[in-house]
């Protein structure tokens, strides 16, 4: 039996979208052109487990740093299908703008908030931003397991300053990569407030 003319027709114009929506987002990367001090924009977009990357969620679902401005991004056809989240993130990029540990927001994680990591860093939560289009990951922090044969003797630690390479040609951003400091560290084992003064550094 064959398709149904109509559906075959829905099928080719939601392929034709896609398609056009995937082509504009790369043409759009590849047009932007900035000059020193110029904001470059930085999206949140999602977390969620590594090993389960079907299952994700927004990424303000984690107690992070407000940005001071909160807005979300107007998704294209291509990113909505693909189930992406993005909003405003609160770290500043701007073109050829180095930084040394800028302090994003310094706060008090209370009980709930640090159960909430704890959990995220135990199922090796990653979060996704995109800069100026290209997409970023990273964890959110670790799990000490050396010499511990029981689990309940784990400690868990949450990364609290992230460190951002960009690379660029003239006056586009061709590249980004984001790397967490191993010695930046907060660690939220137990269920108690916990004080943390989130950072990050910019190298381009």
């Amino acid at each position: 039996m064959g398709i149904p003319r109509a559906t075959l027709m829905v099928a080719v114009v939601v392929v034709v979208l896609f398609c056009s929506a995937v082509i504009q987002v790369r043409s759009d990367a590849s047009d932007h052109r900035y000059k020193a001090g110029d904001q470059v924009p930085l999206y949140a977009n999602k977390v969620g487990p590594f090993h389960n990357p079907s299952e994700t969620y927004r990424y303000f679902d984690l107690p992070f740093c407000l940005p001071d401005n909160f807005k979300e991004k107007k998704e294209a056809l291509g990113e909505v299908l693909n189930g992406d989240r993005l909003v405003s993130a609160p770290y500043k990029l701007d073109f050829l703008v180095d930084k040394d540990s800028e302090v994003i927001c310094k706060k008090t994680l209370t009980k709930e908030e640090v159960a909430k990591f704890r959990d995220a860093v135990s199922k090796d939560y990653y979060f996704q931003m995109y800069y100026d289009d290209l997409p970023i990951w990273g964890f959110l922090g670790k799990v000490d397991k050396e010499g511990k044969l029981d689990p309940s003797e784990y400690k868990y630690f949450l990364y609290k300053h992230i460190h951002f390479d960009i690379f660029y040609n003239k006056d586009r951003v061709i590249e980004i990569n984001v790397r967490t400091d191993p010695n930046s560290l907060v660690e939220i084992t137990e269920d108690k407030d916990v004080n943390v003064e989130f950072m990050y550094s910019v190298k381009w």
